[in-house]
């Protein structure tokens, strides 16, 4: 069974109207003009797609796509309309479809309407500014009167059909065959769905740490969009999110001595709207920590004792050698505090640093942070 809510927002989601879709944001079949133009726009529907279903959704804004809803519409009449003035009509149903964000009273209206197989449809009678005996296909997303011999072409079936698919497909039934839920097992796959459309996977390497979950190893996907955001081992994320959103917060872990913090670096956000459209908002967060500058001056100069010893291939003292694994994100810090010459006297410790793989390496990632800060 088709979900028509979904359906809808699968149509939605094309975007621009085309041969087997349109949308209004209102109809007024009180009136001739209003009857004559939904006559049409049935007619061209239904000639444009002689072996599928087509769709009018009504109650959608045009330009922007946002559901805003119309009245409650008593579909009885509409049937009788299609008979009384098209010749071969196709069978025509108008569903009110319910919508949570829309207020009391307001519903989404979904024309159905399935052809009269291999004939064409035309008008019976003249109505408004048209005449009897014309015949209507639709040119891309416009209604346009053509010859009565023209050929009934069948070139959306494949895609109507994969619409309607999609829209009776269980959320789980769809993540079952996605690629991401399978590749990802090792790394426990999760997914959210936002608007009843958009589903987010994301899985990753986690790590509790003073209640707080922390992930590396990211890989994140918002399916059927192909946006795709990958998180490497040496990142450490948070996720969270609501109905509206999905949030992701990258840290860095800084800190001296023994006292280390994550600090928030960047917030990604994914924000979810009612018309079938979302958002990708970054913001660079990143506060550096600030430590008082005779401390730092302290551990500034005495990093620049350790690189003068390691440049004269003099030997350190073991406290020495135990500030030197922290050096690298001792400098950083320097320079997030405004030791202007603290990244200029890291970059040369490089060479000297290589003779210590383990330092070499916190080297590495204290200017990767430092990339990060820069670029953002």
């Amino acid at each position: 069974m088709i979900n028509k809510r979904l359906l809808i927002k699968n149509l939605l989601a094309h975007n621009a109207e085309n041969s087997f879709y349109d949308k209004k944001r209102k109809i007024n079949i009180g009136e001739k003009e209003g009857k004559a133009k939904l006559l049409k726009h049935i007619c061209a529907l239904s000639n444009s797609n002689p072996k599928n279903n087509s769709y009018i959704v009504i109650g959608v804004e045009d330009e922007d796509n946002s559901i805003v809803g119309v009245d409650f519409f008593d579909d009885s009449k509409i049937q009788n309309l299609i008979n009384a003035y098209l010749t071969n009509p196709p069978l025509v149903t108008y569903e009110n479809v319910l919508f949570p964000h829309l207020p009391n009273g307001k519903v989404v209206g979904l024309v159905s309407i399935r052809p009269n197989e291999g004939k064409i449809c035309s008008l019976r009678k003249n109505i408004w500014k048209y005449y009897g005996g014309m015949v209507f296909f639709r040119d891309g997303s416009i209604s346009m009167p053509k010859a009565f011999d023209i050929e009934l072409k069948d070139i959306n079936s494949e895609i109507v059909k994969a619409i309607e698919s999609h829209s009776q497909n269980t959320i789980k039934y769809t993540l079952d065959g996605v690629d991401f839920m399978k590749k990802s097992k090792d790394y426990q796959p999760t997914y959210k769905v936002f608007k009843e459309y958009f589903v987010v996977c994301w899985a990753g390497k986690a790590k509790e740490i003073e209640e707080n979950t922390y992930l590396s190893r990211v890989n994140i996907e918002l399916i059927n969009e192909q946006v795709k955001l990958f998180y490497s081992d040496l990142d450490e994320i948070s996720i969270a999110y609501d109905e509206d959103s999905f949030k992701i917060i990258e840290y860095v872990h800084l800190g001296l001595y023994e006292s280390y913090k994550y600090y928030p670096l960047e917030e990604v956000t994914f924000h979810f709207k009612n018309n079938m459209s979302y958002e990708i908002e970054s913001e660079m967060v990143f506060h550096p920590p600030e430590f008082p500058k005779e401390t730092l001056y302290h551990i500034f100069n005495n990093n620049n004792s350790i690189i003068k010893k390691l440049k004269n291939k003099e030997p350190l003292t073991p406290i020495q050698e135990k500030d030197l694994s922290k050096l690298p994100a001792t400098y950083l810090l320097c320079h997030l505090n405004g030791f202007t010459d603290a990244i200029e006297k890291l970059e040369e410790a490089k060479p000297y640093l290589k003779n210590y793989p383990e330092v070499y390496s916190r080297y590495k990632e204290s200017v990767r942070i430092l990339r990060k800060v820069r670029y953002n």
